[in-house]
């Protein structure tokens, strides 16, 4: 179990880190989600995933940590606003420069 959740979060590092050196800005945005992914799946393994476990602490009973637990929940809504301001910085530069290039070169400077 370890291992997949290992290679798991693996490939959604490998795939954001590609897709943030991209040179349009629609992909920087979908590669900063997956790195989101990442580390939320990095937290939620760091508290020793425990099947069956109660999430309430009981005399002798192994228990689930719920530190990681509130840290993803935490996560999850951070990155959902970062995605959601940075959808619309995009829309705005796409609206602004008239492409999705990184770099927002405008097209009446291109043509000079």
């Amino acid at each position: 179990m370890e291992a997949m959740l290992a290679i798991a979060v693996g490939v959604l590092t490998a795939c954001g880190v590609f897709l943030i050196l991209r040179a349009r800005t629609f992909p920087v945005l979908l590669g900063l989600t997956l790195l989101s992914y990442a580390v939320n799946l990095f937290l939620f393994a760091s508290g020793r995933l425990q099947v069956g476990a109660p999430p309430l602490i009981r005399a002798g009973a192994a228990y689930a940590d719920p530190l990681p637990q509130a840290l993803v929940l935490t996560a999850i809504v951070i990155g959902f606003g970062m995605t959601a301001y940075l959808a619309i910085l995009a829309l705005r530069s796409l609206a602004e420069s008239g492409g999705d290039h990184v770099d927002a070169v405008s097209t009446e400077d291109a043509r000079q």
